[in-house]
């Protein structure tokens, strides 16, 4: 977006996304409207034709398609006839398309890197994330901290580190004065409940941050430790040192957070990774553990 926005200084920004990165969005000054895609269903036609008509009577210059999905490649079609914008992505018959036939093969920043290059943008600076305020004071953080992000998708179980040993790791940083600040949502309940009761000393704010907030407490934390789930993603580029934790069920050199003090341990299976090793990992990285 930050790209999007100098190479576009002079113009209208919109962007297209869901309801949880509206406000995110807002706040980075990058932007200067959200609107908010309601996906319909293919068995929905009014809704398909309120946004085709939205979209046709916006008159868009430019659209930069980063998802480049099935569904957001359809959009480009919503404009049929025609006059169809100026258009970066991979929908058939686009203007600009990222004709990078192993696209699918790189990281996520590379490839949309290089489709910005293939439209034209040739600066792409790496994440800033200094817009990320909020107010923490009120969380109930009360000294030297680090953050444990234990969940992740409900149907990925593979991509989750034993809930017992993030336990015995909070048990440890409590144990070092460093106080274990758990993020995570109540859908995840099963395993933020099981860390808190092996350590009374952690502090659970399931449920109370949001991505800025996140991004705040990244920014003062001694460390964090956490699956291969989204908030790690704002924590790593934060510039936190954190330590990332990734099975085969996913690929790091497709999808690994990027930051300044981000290391990977990848095991075929979680379960093969000892709370001894990330205690190892973090002493040798964070001297404050040391």
């Amino acid at each position: 977006m930050a790209a999007i926005r100098n190479h576009h200084r002079d113009v209208h920004l919109t962007l297209l996304t869901t309801k949880p990165y509206a406000a995110m969005a807002l706040q980075t000054d990058l932007i200067d409207d959200v609107w908010l895609d309601a996906r319909p269903a293919w068995y929905r036609p009014g809704e398909w034709m309120s946004l085709r008509r939205r979209l046709r009577e916006a008159q868009f210059e430019w659209v930069y398609d980063l998802q480049t999905s099935d569904r957001s490649s359809f959009y480009y079609r919503l404009f049929w006839p025609g006059p169809y914008p100026k258009w970066s992505g991979i929908a058939k018959g686009c203007s600009h398309p990222h004709a990078n036939p192993e696209r699918d093969f790189m990281h996520t920043v590379d490839r949309q890197r290089e489709q910005l290059h293939m439209a034209g943008i040739e600066d792409v600076p790496m994440a800033d994330l200094s817009w990320a305020q909020a107010d923490t004071a009120g969380l109930g953080i009360t000294g030297p901290y680090a953050l444990l992000v234990p969940g992740g998708a409900a149907h990925r179980p593979g991509k989750r580190w034993p809930a017992e040993q993030y336990g015995t790791l909070a048990q440890w940083l409590a144990a070092r004065s460093i106080q274990p600040v758990i993020i995570g949502t109540s859908l995840e309940s099963d395993v933020l409940d099981q860390i808190a009761s092996a350590c009374p000393d952690a502090l659970d704010l399931r449920d109370r941050t949001d991505f800025p907030a996140i991004t705040a407490l990244a920014g003062k934390a001694v460390c964090a430790v956490g699956n291969d789930t989204g908030p790690m993603h704002l924590i790593t580029a934060a510039g936190c040192p954190t330590l990332v934790l990734y099975s085969y069920d996913s690929d790091p050199a497709l999808c690994g957070q990027r930051g300044p003090a981000v290391v990977m341990l990848r095991q075929d299976s979680l379960a093969d990774i000892t709370t001894d090793t990330i205690i190892e990992a973090l002493k040798r990285r964070v001297p404050a553990l040391a």
